[in-house]
């Protein structure tokens, strides 16, 4: 399959998975903690712009969010992180859980998750279907959890995986850059964000001369 097959408007959807000020703004929770959010700063211009592009191909754009409150604070959940405390993470009503350096439309879909994938106990696969989806494009953080998460999970919902290298953040460059191995090799496609905007130029160019 060609990669502008992978990212047909007619079958594809963006989805931007937690670009929140917790996981993004140097003073959200994780900043706080000294993880390193420098790699949210070089790849929010590229989303914005793809953002765009999305809107004007007519792709759907589902903004997903991560959001923690007590009736989801499970025992398991709570100690995944061996002690280290993330009390006030993405917490439900907060300024921390509020969307970064994006802006969702009302005509744009969020989905809200409690979990590192957006496929667990939320309603994004039905939505998918709903949209006639087949072809899932990656972007958010982090790169290695809940982008990753989402992806791997897509795919084995029979989803087509389109991974974008300069969308997507993680708060290493060594994460980042395995999980992109990983997805390349066995999960997906890796491309930049103009290769995507490339195709969909050329989509639209193709059926202007149909028509």
């Amino acid at each position: 399959m060609s990669l502008e097959e992978q990212v047909n408007p007619n079958e594809s959807a963006l989805l931007v998975i937690d670009v929140q000020n917790d996981y993004c703004h140097k003073n959200g929770s994780l900043g706080k903690q000294g993880m390193d959010v420098s790699g949210v700063g070089k790849m929010i211009p590229h989303l914005n712009r793809l953002i765009d592009q999305a809107r004007a191909h007519h792709v759907p754009i589902i903004f997903i969010r991560t959001i923690h409150e007590k009736s989801t604070d499970s025992y398991s959940w709570t100690r995944r992180l061996r002690g280290k405390s993330q009390a006030d993470l993405c917490r439900k009503d907060t300024w921390g859980s509020d969307f970064y350096e994006v802006a969702p439309r009302a005509e744009d879909i969020i989905v809200t998750k409690h979990r590192y994938s957006a496929f667990i106990h939320t309603r994004l696969d039905s939505v998918l279907h709903t949209l006639h989806v087949r072809n899932l494009i990656m972007s958010g953080v982090s790169t290695n959890i809940c982008v990753e998460s989402t992806a791997r999970d897509g795919f084995m919902l029979d989803y087509d995986v389109v991974f974008l290298s300069d969308c997507t953040a993680a708060f290493s460059k060594a994460a980042h850059e395995m999980t992109l191995e990983t997805i390349n090799q066995f999960f997906g496609t890796v491309v930049t964000s103009d290769q995507v905007a490339g195709c969909w130029s050329s989509l639209k160019k193709k059926l202007s001369m149909t028509q």
